[in-house]
């Protein structure tokens, strides 16, 4: 007779331990889309934050007289590639350009990844109405085209 103890394991055992991984696996998915939403939050917090900071640095170097500026217009961007592309200061002869950003950041929460940066942002000009922005002659405000809500509760367009 042999030794019970010797023998390898029993088919009720490997169950037992399979089941157990598979509880442990399915609490660790949903903490990982957790932690991956998260972070596209993040960078689109940050990426919102980096835009709206230049595009009030663009309109202070309007009013200080930097960019040229039509005297009829409100001061802001015609579009967001003038933020990073750079605009000539005029108060520099040597043709020096204003930069305000180094790169446009992208819309994290775009679905098409290979579409141009520029185009993964909702625009506001400076004469539509907050409740129902659209895109104009400049450019007063960005906000976020995705659909869905942040894990704040706040619609993404509302950030």
């Amino acid at each position: 007779m042999r030794d019970r103890s010797s023998s390898g394991f029993s088919l009720i055992e490997l169950i037992v331990t399979m089941a157990i991984l598979a509880l442990l696996a399915s609490m660790a998915v949903p903490f990982a889309q957790l932690v991956q939403q998260r972070q596209k939050e993040t960078q689109l917090r940050e990426g919102l934050r980096q835009i709206r900071t230049a595009i009030d640095a663009y309109k202070q170097a309007v009013k200080e007289g930097r960019v040229e500026s039509a005297a009829d217009a409100s001061g802001y961007p015609p579009d967001l590639d003038a933020l990073w592309k750079g605009v000539s200061d005029k108060t520099r002869p040597d043709a020096v350009k204003l930069y305000f950003l180094r790169r446009l950041p992208r819309d994290p929460l775009y679905p098409d990844s290979s579409a141009d940066a520029s185009l993964t942002w909702g625009l506001r000009s400076y004469d539509s109405p907050p409740d129902a922005p659209a895109a104009g002659d400049d450019v007063f405000d960005v906000y976020s085209q995705a659909s869905g809500t942040g894990l704040n509760g706040l619609p993404y367009r509302e950030w």
